[in-house]
């Protein structure tokens, strides 16, 4: 769910796994839903606002991989619509990714009302959520994702510490770019190291490669840290192309690279 659905769907896909897109499109949806369909990823459940464009994100980046993002947020200003009772809690994990924030508050709670695991990823969109609404939509949730500038918003506008949070929610993973990712548990931290890429071209859309491999292996049952190095190795591809769903890789490849790297 959200305005990286596509880009985590995609990393997903690549993956061998069949994710479900929760998001709203606008009326020039036509080439996108090609996209997708030519990629094997389902628009069932994607909301088609007519009188609206899509939502747009335009970053610029910098020689240093710094970021700065302008962003329409179009078709996102409407809620989506999903059906959590068609939905096998076993069989159902779902990541709350920036989106409608009206979405991204109630969609935890229909989570945990039906015992659905899901991961909360609240991203660009944490200046624009309440306090009160962050902190219900952390607790419980199976795992709380950020980048390393990201927690400290968190941490800021919660007024919770960084323990504190690893009490609402069971796991905390946040990703540091080149320098890997970390991951908390109640038993402790461990640094997980950034997968080498062949080549560094373009950043762009790296985290959310990451949390597609980082799905897949909570899918396929792998210890969190495991599942964080699938995360990494998947994120390592998406660095080698410019743009966010163009990179590409076989099973052997990213086994290769997984079992090269750690």
């Amino acid at each position: 769910f959200g305005g990286t659905a596509g880009n985590i769907a995609y990393a997903l896909t690549l993956m061998g796994e069949h994710p479900v897109i929760c998001a709203t499109i606008g009326h020039d949806y036509h080439r996108y839903y090609e996209w997708l369909t030519n990629s094997g990823i389902s628009t069932e459940n994607i909301r088609i606002i007519e009188d609206e464009l899509t939502a747009s994100a335009y970053i610029t980046t910098d020689r240093a991989d710094n970021q700065i993002t302008g962003f329409n947020p179009g078709a996102m200003k409407y809620r989506t619509s999903l059906d959590f009772d068609k939905f096998n809690p076993k069989e159902t994990i779902v990541i709350v990714s920036p989106g409608n924030l009206e979405d991204m508050v109630s969609y935890p709670r229909l989570c945990k009302a039906r015992g659905i695991d899901y991961i909360f990823d609240p991203g660009q969109s944490l200046p624009m959520l309440d306090a009160g609404g962050l902190i219900r939509a952390i607790e419980g949730c199976r795992i709380l994702i950020s980048n390393d500038y990201e927690l400290e918003l968190i941490v800021r506008k919660t007024g919770l510490t960084k323990e504190a949070l690893l009490k609402l929610a069971s796991t905390m993973i946040v990703t540091m770019g080149e320098q890997g990712s970390l991951v908390s548990t109640p038993d402790g931290e461990t640094s997980i190291p950034a997968a080498r890429p062949k080549k560094v071209l373009d950043p762009t859309g790296a985290g959310d490669a990451y949390r597609g491999g980082l799905i897949s292996g909570l899918v396929r049952g792998k210890g969190i840290e495991h599942c964080a190095r699938m995360g990494s190795v998947c994120a390592s591809f998406a660095v080698e192309c410019y743009g966010t769903q163009d990179y590409r890789f076989s099973p052997e490849e990213f086994n290769e690279r997984l079992n090269g790297c750690f």
